[in-house]
């Protein structure tokens, strides 16, 4: 199968080429009367701006003298073009484990062209009208301590631990490559999941987010270990370049955001530092220093694309009609054609549960859980007292989804990772989760069973006796628990951490090791087949209907919902800081038990909360549940909001 701020580097400041200064934004305009957010400006990459971004990152390549692979992305991840300059290397390698070890993708080979997707994607996906991130700020995000340095040893792992599989290519919910009318339609799915190999930046039009660029030059697809030191990053200076003229926001970048009181890392290279790349061109560009090149399932390599208007029917995220939402600030996905992607609908589960979740039940959910997101105070998105921007996504027992929801400016990754949350939930709470996993083709995944019942010291975990939020999964995911104590085990869904990484988390990225590899190979031409829409090969539920259709995700934001006594479905969120998420999931279902008086979160006895473990000499550790942030509405100094609910 084929598949490398907190002190120190530079800020990214400044222009480059002879740019000029970089944009700042205009004030934030207010809403229109009666919403609460304004949603973006309908901007969008021409092929102009396409071609202007491959000519710019190539000069920046050749004058480096380190050849590169360039893909250019839209906002939903349509690949726009993908350039093979002369003499750019075919792959990039995976790093194995610390301990030299080779566990799911470690010690691999990637192609070129798919890394540098993956890295366009990450940049446009994880960032918004009020964030910038790059895989630079993926990379600092997703580790095991937060933030990553030998210094920071002891201290919790990265808050979005885990996003890395997400945007997964086997997910039911990105779409493929199509032709016709379908064409643009997103978000797309990315090669590798998202990518924290630093090379990848969200590109902006008039302080608006329209693609991303990603590059694959050194050889080497990883992450940086240690964010106290300034990296000298080929594939990084090289992207970088191709912004130039596409800047983010000064007032909107990683290094303006911080999270626990660590300042988010944007890039370590400089703009003062690059060539003059502002009058590049694409005519001396192509052929001379490359060739535009096909990448099977993703882009044609015919000519350069423009990137679709997000907001659009065409981009397949549109704001909702009245007949789908009441609220007007709702966004949802969409066939390109009108017709939702997602609609709301009732439970397909009633063999297993009695009486599912009803249509009704589930707006009035989505509905209650969009009012609290639109009350709530973000934490990634500047400027400050921003609202936050999220996606909610409802589903059934079985997986099933029935309805999702999202704000007009909310970052695209939230899509697939909110609708990941909600399965977490759903299927880790549910009776059959141990025998579905056991039922699993893969020695590995089974493996997760026994690790679990020893851990609780109960045969009888995963039969339904617990609800488990993605949060509590999440803290069984790390290579430590609790939490960041290295003299501690790691928890029984992670890998030990000598053999733990961003590339081998545990269950998380074995279920969806062997549709990475089918993947990878029909894009690299070794199979003429594809991966199925389905990221793990645990039995159906339903035929043609699997409970982990798009993986798993293993940080907070999804909680389960039950009618009494009974499971019957899960919400998921995703798009802000991890505490809004949580409280946007479980006060939002709370809201909504008040609402209909028929269902609600999980019974305060069967929570994963009531689990204490006792870590010997004296010391024990609780596994959580939710946590709420304080005082987390804007305009309201109201605390404690979750608290006995």
């Amino acid at each position: 199968m084929a598949l490398s701020a907190c002190g120190g580097g530079g800020s990214g400041s400044g222009s480059g080429g002879g740019g000029g200064s970089p944009p700042v934004p205009a004030p934030t305009p207010s809403p229109p009367p009666g919403l609460s957010y304004t949603a973006p400006a309908a901007e969008s990459l021409a092929v102009a701006d396409v071609q202007k971004v491959l000519a710019e990152a190539a000069m920046q390549a050749a004058s480096d003298g380190h050849p590169a692979v360039i893909a250019v992305t839209d906002r939903v991840g349509n690949v726009l073009a993908v350039l093979r300059m002369t003499g750019a290397p075919a792959s990039a390698a995976i790093p194995r484990a610390a301990d030299g070890s080779q566990r799911d993708l470690q010690g691999l080979t990637v192609p070129a062209e798919g890394a540098a997707i993956a890295k366009a994607i990450t940049g446009a996906y994880l960032s918004s009208s009020g964030n910038a991130f790059s895989t630079r700020t993926a990379s600092m995000i997703v580790q095991q301590h937060f933030p990553p340095a030998p210094s920071t040893v002891g201290l919790e792992s990265g808050p979005l631990f885990g996003v890395q599989f997400s945007q997964l290519p086997c997910s039911d919910l990105n779409t493929r490559l199509a032709s016709g009318p379908a064409f643009q339609i997103g978000p797309k799915r990315s090669p590798l999941g998202l990518s924290a190999d630093p090379g990848g930046f969200p590109l902006y039009k008039n302080g608006v987010v329209v693609g991303g660029v990603g590059v694959a030059a050194d050889g080497v697809y990883g992450f940086d270990p240690n964010v106290l030191d300034v990296d000298s990053d080929n594939d990084e200076r090289i992207a970088l370049a191709g912004t130039v003229g596409f800047e983010a926001p000064l007032e909107v970048r990683a290094d303006r955001v911080s999270l626990d009181g660590t300042t988010l890392r944007y890039t370590d290279a400089d703009y003062a530092s690059l060539a003059g790349v502002a009058g590049a061109s694409y005519a001396a560009t192509v052929p001379a220093l490359g060739a535009l090149a096909p990448v099977t399932g993703y882009y044609a390599a015919t000519s350069v694309l423009a990137g679709a208007v997000y907001g659009s029917e065409a981009s397949g995220v549109r704001r909702a009609t009245s007949s789908e939402f009441t609220n007007g600030d709702a966004f949802v996905l969409s066939n390109g054609s009108g017709t939702s992607r997602f609609p709301l609908r009732a439970g397909s589960d009633a063999a297993e549960v009695g009486t599912p979740i009803s249509a009704l039940e589930a707006q009035r959910i989505l509905e209650q859980a969009f009012g609290v997101m639109s009350k709530a105070r973000a934490q990634i998105r500047r400027p400050l007292d921003s609202l936050a921007q999220v996606t909610i996504s409802l589903v059934d027992t079985r997986g099933v989804p029935l309805g999702l929801v999202r704000s007009p400016d909310a970052p695209i990754f939230g899509i697939d990772v909110s609708l990941q949350k909600a399965r977490t939930a759903a299927f880790f709470t549910n009776p059959t989760a141990a025998a579905q996993l056991l039922a699993d083709p893969s020695p590995d995944v089974r493996s997760f069973v026994p690790a679990m019942r020893s851990f609780f010291n109960d045969p009888a975990v995963l039969t339904g006796k617990t609800a488990f939020s993605a949060r509590a999964i999440g803290n069984l995911s790390r290579p430590f628990f609790p939490d960041g104590e290295v003299s501690r085990p790691n928890g029984p869904l992670s890998r030990p951490f000598a053999q733990w990484s961003p590339f081998s988390t545990g269950l998380q990225s074995a279920l969806v090791l062997t549709n990475l590899g089918q993947h990878l190979n029909f894009v690299t031409g070794a199979s003429g087949s594809d991966t199925p829409p389905r990221c793990s090969f645990i039995p159906d539920a339903a035929p043609g209907q699997n409970r982990l259709q798009n993986g798993v995700q293993i940080f907070a934001g999804g909680v389960p919902i039950y009618r009494g006594n009974t499971l019957v479905g899960a919400i998921g969120v995703s798009g802000d800081g991890i505490d809004q998420d949580d409280m946007i999931a479980f006060l939002g279902l709370s809201n909504a038990a008040s609402v209909l008086g028929t269902l609600g979160n999980a019974p305060q006895a069967i929570r994963s909360d009531t689990f204490v473990f006792d870590l010997g000499g004296g010391a024990n550790a609780r596994l959580r549940y939710v946590s709420c942030p304080f005082a987390p509405f804007v305009g309201s100094d109201a605390q404690n909001v979750c608290q006995g609910l």
